[in-house]
């Protein structure tokens, strides 16, 4: 592989902050990346941080990693340290307790299925042997509840709420707090608050992934969950017309601003296989995400058990775990986990 800027961005995808399970990039501290023909590798790098072993240690980490690439025959890491601005009622990013990885799962528009792959895919990493959380974070509509087939309460042991447990995974959903018929009618700050409480006030460890069922869209829940959560990544769920792919533009952009890393997008209702004679037909078009730049994780056909089963509580990969949807969601979560070691 020819040595280039995406080569040594990715190299250095695997430099973590110390003490986060975030890498360099994601959290946005590469500032430059310049590669000459003749091999010549600058990096600039900077950090809020006042820890001079911190910096040190990512130069050195930096610096063995770039040298082990092809073709690499001088590298250079300027590390640079900037103090921390001053509290301005903004939150800093803090990990959850017993938490090792947190992803969120989030869509440019509505419609496309985001919580369905949500819930499959927690119960396809749950199946893996993982230990795994599912968060609903969509305040105004949320759905996973009814789709794991659960009306239970949560507990509250001292001033903390215990998630409930459904099908191995642990749940935490504003539906189990407020009558079904009563509607949310909150602005950005009541908004905050809630989510501070679901991530910060639960009982969520020990947890190998905590999955983060976004509400559609790129508005208060997406950014108050990057100021509140140290994120591992985000999946973006779309269908592949082009229509939906323009919204989909407009939230990598977003997950870009938030140093965020994308670790690729679900094809959610990619194509439909008849039941009667096999023949396949991608109805909202084909490979349309391919002009985005980022990696296809899987493609979920669209079929109708799959939303049979979310609208009994019983996930597809539960209830058919032989499906082509239910392999299509195995796929896809040994490919996210592989990301994330």
């Amino acid at each position: 592989m020819p040595l280039t800027e995406q080569t040594v961005r990715d190299a250095l995808q695997k430099i973590h902050f110390p003490g986060y399970s975030r890498d360099i990039v994601s959290f946005g501290f590469v500032k430059s990346i310049a590669v000459t023909a003749s091999g010549d590798v600058q990096v600039g790098v900077e950090l809020t941080t006042r820890d001079a072993a911190v910096a040190a240690q990512i130069q050195r980490e930096a610096e063995a990693a770039l040298r082990a690439l092809p073709g690499a025959d001088s590298v250079t890491v300027e590390v640079s340290t900037v103090q921390a601005p001053a509290a301005s009622g903004v939150p800093t990013p803090k990990l959850i307790p017993g938490v090792k990885r947190v992803i969120a799962v989030g869509s440019g528009k509505g419609g496309v299925g985001k919580s369905t792959v949500a819930v499959n895919l927690a119960c396809a990493l749950h199946a893996m042997g993982l230990k795994v959380g599912l968060l609903d974070a969509d305040i105004y509509g949320p759905t996973v509840p009814k789709m794991l087939g659960t009306v239970e309460e949560p507990t509250i042991t001292g001033e903390r709420i215990n998630p409930i447990e459904k099908h191995g995974l642990k749940l935490m959903s504003i539906a189990l707090l407020l009558d079904p018929a009563q509607a949310v009618i909150w602005r950005g700050p009541m908004i905050m608050k809630v989510l501070q409480q679901f991530t910060q006030d639960v009982n969520w460890g020990p947890l190998d992934v905590l999955l983060v069922d976004l509400p559609p869209g790129t508005g208060d829940a997406q950014i108050s969950l990057s100021q509140l959560l140290v994120l591992d990544g985000a999946v973006i769920v779309t269908t592949p017309q082009q229509v939906a792919m323009e919204v989909v533009r407009r939230g990598l952009t977003m997950f870009e601003k938030v140093n965020v890393r994308v670790l690729g997008l679900i094809e959610n209702m990619s194509y439909y296989v008849c039941p009667h004679c096999g023949g396949r037909d991608e109805i909202f078009g084909h490979d349309t995400a391919q002009q985005l730049g980022v990696p296809v994780l899987c493609r979920i056909p669209l079929n109708s058990d799959i939303r049979a089963c979310g609208d009994r509580g019983e996930p597809v990969l539960l209830a058919m775990p032989g499906s082509r949807s239910a392999l299509a969601f195995r796929e896809c979560a040994e490919t996210i986990w592989k990301q994330l070691q």
